[in-house]
């Protein structure tokens, strides 16, 4: 085995953003050189790594001479150019997870095929090359609303995705490769997140559920364990076992799934790193996802998924009319109350919806818990000077 811990031994991460933000905190806590790509020199990053690098990480020679300097490389961001990935493993450098992988997941297309290929259970959708063929398509009657519309590539954070309910809403739409799927009546979203090894060696973190900014489309409350049967948790938790198999998968896999109201799971799509869904288990599970994340690239012993205690977590983005330089409002009264600690990210600038922050409530009670995430969400505001 390797030695990772106060060594020359460089991991290096594409993207700088709070996911790497928060790995990076398990890597100090071994002493792991970590270098970051990023593009944005006020990354939330860029301070707090070893070393930080400026780059596109859409550039190929960006991406390809950044993965030249490191000994085994990771992302923090799944759009990255994955042409130089595939010429960077081709020379013999490990990546996690692989790109071929990564060419699945970036596409949505590709992902829902893949779905569909493994037997894995998901929404109907329909793959459209540009938005004419879509309109083409509801204009012969093919197509009914409402429906939700998916850009093929480069979503996240409720961008690029869109309820599609009537003729304005379609022409809205912008021309760029799409899917789109059947609404589906659904009782709860919910989200398992998987971690695998190179030796092969696989846990799972307890289901979560997930409850939605009906606005943003953002995750407003992440809420583990997820107040379902236990019949439904097992389910979900084996279809995101087969979804990693399948992909024959190493490192961590957010898979985000709908629960209908006949109790069937359907796979939403995955995410292939610590992901929103699994930020409570920075205070509330034995082993936190991103350090669970680094030991799957890794190869190392993977650690207890359990919680300690119940974990909610409420993320805190930027309130609506406000853009500028951040200020976070009533910070001081939340820390007063028991079992909360709030994440702030480092990104200077605020702007509606932006994610900037979260907030994690433990407690031995799911539904105190609950109330006591109410009040963090009513009491604390992400507002800006310069309004």
């Amino acid at each position: 085995m390797k030695n990772y811990y106060s060594s020359d031994f460089k991991l290096g991460v594409l993207g700088g953003g709070q996911l790497g933000r928060m790995l990076l905190a398990e890597t100090q806590k071994l002493d792991i050189y970590t270098s970051i790509l990023d593009s944005n020199t006020n990354a939330p990053c860029a301070q707090i790594c070893n070393n930080f690098v400026i780059g596109d990480l859409l550039d190929f020679d960006a991406v390809y001479n950044f993965g030249k300097t490191v000994d085994l490389l990771t992302i923090e961001i799944e759009n990255v150019n994955l042409d130089a990935l595939d010429k960077l493993e081709s020379e013999g450098l490990e990546i996690y997870p692989k790109p071929k992988d990564l060419r699945i997941i970036q596409s949505k297309a590709r992902q829902k095929n893949f779905y569909l290929d493994h037997q894995i259970p998901t929404a109907e959708f329909s793959h459209y090359a540009y938005l004419e063929e879509l309109k083409h398509s509801f204009e012969n009657n093919i197509i009914d609303f409402p429906f939700v519309w998916k850009a093929a590539r480069f979503g996240y954070d409720g961008n690029g995705v869109k309820i599609v309910r009537n003729i304005n809403d379609l022409e809205s739409l912008p021309n760029v490769e799409c899917i789109t799927e059947k609404l589906i009546p659904f009782k709860n979203e919910l989200a398992v997140i998987v971690a695998r090894n190179k030796d092969g060696k696989i846990t799972t973190y307890p289901v979560v559920e997930m409850e939605f900014h009906p606005e943003a489309n953002q995750v407003e409350y992440v809420i583990c364990p997820a107040r379902i049967e236990s019949k439904v948790a097992e389910k979900a938790r084996e279809i995101a076992l087969k979804v990693v198999s399948d992909l024959d998968f190493v490192g961590l896999l957010a898979v985000e799934m709908f629960q209908t109201v006949d109790d069937k799971i359907l796979v939403n799509e995955v995410a292939p790193r610590p992901h929103n869904s699994g930020h409570y288990s920075i205070e509330a599970s034995y082993t936190n996802q991103f350090e669970q994340h680094l030991r799957s690239i890794l190869n190392l012993p993977l650690g207890n998924t359990e919680s300690k205690v119940a974990g909610i977590m409420v993320n805190l983005v930027g309130e609506e009319g406000f853009t500028g330089d951040v200020i976070y409002e009533n910070i001081e009264e939340i820390l007063k109350i028991d079992g909360v600690t709030p994440h702030i990210y480092g990104k200077k600038e605020t702007r509606p919806f932006r994610k900037m922050g979260h907030v994690t409530i433990v407690n031995a009670d799911i539904d105190t818990a609950r109330k006591v995430a109410q009040e963090v969400k009513e009491k604390i505001r992400v507002i800006s000077k310069n309004n």
